[in-house]
Order: C-alpha cells, then structure tokens, then sequence
C-alpha cells in the first residue's frame, strides 16, 4: 500500500516513514513539504491513503483535504495535529478525512490508525476526545 506523507517539518516527515517503514506491505510513495505540494503528488502519484498535517504553507491541511477528495474521492486521508481540540476533529470530518490523530499519538497510534483507513474504516485517537473537565 502506498501512502504520502504532507507535512511542513522534514523531522516530522523522517519521523512518520520511520514507523511505516518495518511494515513490508506499507510503502511511502513520496512526500510533501505544503498543502499545494500534497494535491499535487496525490493526483501524480494517486497513493492508497494519505497523511495530511493540519498547519502547512501555501494551502493548509484541511484545505488540502477538501481539493484532494474532488479529485479523489475514494483517497483515505489521516489528519495529523499538534492539536486534541475537538473542533480540530470536526474540522477533519468536513474537510472529508477518515482519520485523525494528535502527533503526541503518533507512535502508538499511527499504524492503527493507517490500517483501519486502508481497510476503509475510520480512527480518531483516544487523544482528540478527551475533553477539559468542567467545575461542578
């Protein structure tokens, strides 16, 4: 399975393929330093699923996410954030993505979460739920 990897931070880029990579059957394709960059290597190299960080350059993650699904509609796509906000998780939803998780999650939760979107589920990490409590 082919996936690529958009994200402004080369580190975060590294990071990310490092825990696909002992996956035999999971392939990074390619990747993307801005959101423009990440429409256009999709279209060019039409991946089985795609890792979107939400703050990139030149066309954000969810504005990626939205030009991606014209042209792809069938492309899974996972948010990354630094963020747990629950508006972060709406915001990913209507942006058309199956996935979501914090990149403090990152390495528990991302080869769940690349596997249940390929298999054509969803996965939101228990992270992005967890709400402040409230004073009673």
């Amino acid at each position: 399975m082919r996936i690529l990897i958009a994200d402004d931070h080369e580190v975060v880029r590294k990071g990310v393929w490092s825990i696909l990579a002992p996956c035999e059957h999971l392939q990074v394709c390619g990747e993307a330093a801005n959101g423009q960059e990440a429409v256009q290597k999709a279209l060019q190299l039409k991946p089985d699923l795609i890792i979107l960080d939400v703050a990139m350059p030149i066309l954000g993650g969810f504005s990626a996410a939205r030009e991606i699904k014209k042209i792809l509609p069938d492309l899974p796509i996972l948010i990354l954030s630094m963020h747990d906000d629950p508006e972060m998780i709406r915001a990913s939803k209507l942006a058309g993505a199956q996935g979501f998780i914090t990149k403090t999650d990152v390495s528990a939760a991302l080869l769940i979460a690349v596997e249940a979107l390929l298999q054509g589920q969803t996965f939101y990490s228990d992270e992005a739920y967890k709400m402040p409590e409230t004073a009673t």
